[in-house]
């Protein structure tokens, strides 16, 4: 039986590809310091630069990625120039693309926004949703992990026999069979 058990776990080796939280959080690293100008023409401009991406597998959401990151603010308004700091928490659906070999992170929005100095909410609270598109247009085109045929001998099979994506908690799974 333990036999059995063990050449079964083997197999899964043949038949999917597994990327954990920690390879997406490398490859992640790649998209840190996202810099973006958004605001309301004439009323106020922030120039925001997003960093520290890190990224939740499945745990929070049963078949989505949630990300948090960091957004340096640097806002300039009729008061005049003010910085703020942001903490980003997003939720993105995976989507694998199988010509690219990409997994890209589609319709990214922002689900909750942290505000130091909090005097400053109201002013970023404004700003979200011209971020959050940015976001979400940004991950809809910039895929969040590419499989190289470099890598491994399982990621070349990944890249060339894929046929989907399943999350799983802590990981994606590319199965190479339907």
């Amino acid at each position: 039986m333990l036999l059995l058990m063990l050449c079964l776990s083997g197999c899964n080796k043949l038949t999917q590809y597994t990327i954990s939280e920690q390879e997406i959080n490398q490859a992640l690293a790649k998209h840190n310091n996202f810099e973006k100008e958004v605001g309301v023409s004439g009323l106020v401009n922030a120039h925001i630069v997003l960093s520290q991406l890190n990224s939740q597998i499945g745990r929070q959401d049963p078949g989505k990625v949630t990300l948090t990151g960091h957004a340096a603010v640097n806002i300039t308004s009729l008061f005049g120039p003010q910085q703020a700091e942001m903490l980003l928490t997003m939720r993105a659906q995976p989507r694998f693309d199988r010509q690219q070999g990409a997994i890209f992170l589609q319709d990214l929005e922002i689900v909750q926004v942290d505000v130091q100095p909090e005097k400053m909410q109201p002013v970023l609270k404004t700003l979200t949703p011209y971020l959050n598109q940015s976001l979400k247009s940004y991950f809809n085109q910039q895929p969040a992990y590419l499989l190289s045929s470099d890598r491994s001998k399982a990621e070349a099979l990944a890249k060339r026999f894929a046929t989907g994506i399943e999350v799983k908690p802590g990981e994606l799974i590319i199965p190479f069979t339907q």
